[in-house]
């Protein structure tokens, strides 16, 4: 492992998973820098003046590996590597931002972006709910696994995302709204996937960060209609105004997307 001044910084770059676990420890004082699309333009402008950063491009934390159904994403995998994933993952990858971003930006870094800001970030949270993903940090205590919308609600301040593990779904649906853009955002997305648990519906761009929608899961299990379900989501949103669209527009917007991805589930794969 090696560390170096840069500018104001200390920068430590780790060579290992263990190293990077090592460095990182309770994350104290520590800025982590991934693929860099978010953290980039905070320290060139200024706004972000940190004083260690741990630079993971070298800490062999990313790639994707397959056991039977069961696929473990290393939180550096690229969100390009994501978009030829199972289904809803792999169409939510190709819906963030352009190429260059996605060839950049990394599942990690996505999955930690902070809330905040003119717009939603971290597309990717609403299919990894869907699908039932478990997270693996590191931090003060040592590794733990948890759920992710657990890991995204609480958010990562002191845990090191190392990787994402889930099972393959048996059919999965997709609904969106975007905002054409050169590099487009999200103003809403909803996930749903059939598991070996039931069905799990996840949502982006309906609270600061994505957020489960058990509400619509509780009604389809209790043998309601798509459409019945779909009214339930206003139950798990917590609406906002931001660049994209409005609190109203979203509210409007979302039951509806709820329905098209419950009737896209019943579709198949």
């Amino acid at each position: 492992m090696t560390a170096t001044s840069l500018a104001e910084a200390q920068v430590i770059a780790p060579r290992s998973r263990g190293e990077a676990v090592d460095a990182f420890g309770d994350g104290s004082g520590l800025t982590v820098l991934g693929g860099g699309t978010i953290l980039m333009p905070e320290l060139n402008y200024g706004r972000l003046r940190p004083d260690r950063v741990l630079l993971l491009q070298d800490a062999g934390l990313a790639g994707i590996a397959r056991n039977g159904s069961t696929l473990t994403v290393g939180a550096m995998t690229t969100v390009a590597e994501l978009e030829e994933m199972p289904e809803p993952l792999g169409t939510a990858a190709r819906n963030v931002a352009d190429h260059e971003i996605r060839g950049q930006a990394t599942l990690g870094g996505n999955l930690c972006a902070p809330a905040g800001g003119a717009t939603p970030r971290g597309d990717l949270q609403a299919a990894l709910i869907a699908l039932g993903a478990q997270v693996k940090t590191a931090g003060k205590g040592g590794e733990r696994t948890e759920p992710i919308e657990d890991f995204v609600a609480a958010g990562p301040d002191g845990r090191l995302l190392l990787e994402v593990k889930f099972d393959e779904p048996q059919r999965s649906g997709y609904a969106a709204a975007h905002r054409p853009h050169a590099h487009a955002y999200t103003i809403l997305a909803v996930c749903a996937a059939e598991t070996p648990a039931g069905v799990r519906v996840g949502l982006s761009g309906a609270g600061p960060s994505g957020r489960r929608a058990r509400s619509v899961e509780d009604a389809l299990a209790g043998g309601a209609s798509t459409e019945e379900a779909s009214q339930k989501v206003l139950d798990d949103a917590d609406t906002h105004d931001d660049a994209l669209a409005s609190a109203w527009y979203r509210q409007r917007l979302l039951p509806i997307l709820v329905q098209r991805a419950l009737d896209d589930l019943g579709g198949g794969k």
